[in-house]
């Protein structure tokens, strides 16, 4: 016997078994081989499935962010005229991502040029 998922195949030429319901014995309809009902009795199938086995509409729109920007290029950023809430240095640098839906704003990160304080606000 061969087993696939919860279906039960003929050894010798692959048919489809008949169910073991109230028979002491399967015979497998094209070859005619037969075999003992108790041997499925307490069969237990396992199955794994991919994550990608089955790609739905659902999964399709989640998006996983992933940025190509280099760590030089993220701590450089464009410089610009904005108080620092940390020493009060009138100049930073920022840049911004695209970390939520594209139907919201981007997310702008900011580093003190004088004392390299970080923070973030949500557009």
């Amino acid at each position: 016997m061969s087993v696939v998922g919860s279906l039960i195949f003929c050894v010798d030429c692959g048919n489809l078994l008949d169910s073991t319901a109230s028979k002491s014995s399967v015979q497998c309809h094209l070859c005619h081989k037969e075999y003992d009902a108790k041997n499925f009795a307490n069969l237990k199938v396992v199955t794994h499935t991919a994550e990608d086995a089955f790609p739905s509409t659902l999964k399709s729109k989640q998006s996983v962010v992933k940025t190509s920007l280099k760590k030089s290029e993220v701590e450089e950023g464009a410089t610009i005229k904005e108080v620092c809430p940390q020493c009060g240095h009138d100049e930073m640098q920022y840049h911004t991502l695209q970390l939520r839906s594209a139907d919201e704003g981007a997310t702008v990160f900011y580093t003190c040029t004088s004392c390299g304080y970080r923070y973030r606000t949500n557009n």
